[in-house]
């Protein structure tokens, strides 16, 4: 059996930019276990799965290479790239039935609008080896789905230097640093521990945090923000009271077929 496959690079407006994502179309599930081997397969950060239903919406699941995930943002966009562009969706509208929820993305021009859960950090105790993981202490540590660290400038967020040994120590899904930024509202990186990822390059999930803590602080709802890994990401963000919207463009890389037998 062979099967439908793609590479988007999302929030990005070229290839080789932004974070690539694995879109894999499929009719109806294939086994839990066989799309873990998929995604270790791709070796991508993520590798989405998605199947139609009778509404016209979709159910949506997300595999890094090692583990399930309940939510994840550029692979959303990435798979929504590909429905509007190669599936040949009619609306502008498309809606993702996920284990966090219902979740939409709007086609605004050259743009694609994510609508996800906001999700507040909250003040906590770091574990010392968190704070040994990184070359620069942070001004203060809260915690979401994933730790969060605020530093005191764009520059410190540059010159983070993570220390796996450390971090791997750290049970977490994965670590955001942030800071507020001189030419966008804020700028973030996102660390990954025990994973094949070490940082990614452009996390959509990490912004449900990023988006309501930054739109308190600075005290505005709209917000514009950059990724600072090697590839960088652009996005263009809102808090709309407990939900954000997360907007970013996408480019196909690549498409194909993979084979089951």
């Amino acid at each position: 059996m062979s099967y439908p496959i793609y590479t988007v690079d999302a929030f990005t407006d070229h290839v080789f930019g932004g974070n690539p994502a694995a879109v894999c179309p499929l009719t109806e599930w294939l086994p839990a276990a066989t799309m873990q081997q998929l995604a270790n397969e791709n070796n991508l950060s993520e590798t989405a799965f998605f199947v139609k239903k009778a509404d016209g919406s979709y159910d949506i699941r997300w595999f890094t290479p090692e583990l399930e995930i309940d939510l994840a943002g550029h692979p959303t966009l990435a798979s929504a790239h590909i429905i509007f562009n190669e599936i040949g969706h009619e609306s502008d509208t498309i809606r993702f039935h996920c284990k966090s929820g219902e979740l939409t993305v709007v086609k605004k021009g050259d743009l694609l609008q994510m609508n996800f859960p906001a999700r507040m950090p909250v003040a906590c105790t770091p574990p010392a080896e968190l704070l040994k993981g990184f070359n620069i202490p942070p001004a203060e540590v809260l915690r979401s789905r994933d730790y969060f660290l605020v530093y005191n400038s764009e520059e410190e967020i540059k010159q983070l230097v993570p220390d796996f040994s450390q971090l791997n120590q750290v049970e977490t899904l994965g670590v955001i640093v942030t800071a507020k930024g001189q030419e966008v509202d804020f700028v973030s990186r996102f660390f990954v521990p025990n994973s094949v990822i070490g940082e990614d390059p452009v996390t959509g999930s990490a912004h449900a945090t990023l988006i309501p803590y930054w739109a308190q602080q600075l005290d505005k709802q709209d917000l514009t923000a950059v990724q600072l890994s090697k590839r960088k990401g652009h996005l263009w963000c809102s808090a709309v009271g407990d939900r954000v919207t997360i907007s970013g463009k996408a480019v196909l890389y690549m498409k194909g077929s993979y084979f089951l037998s």
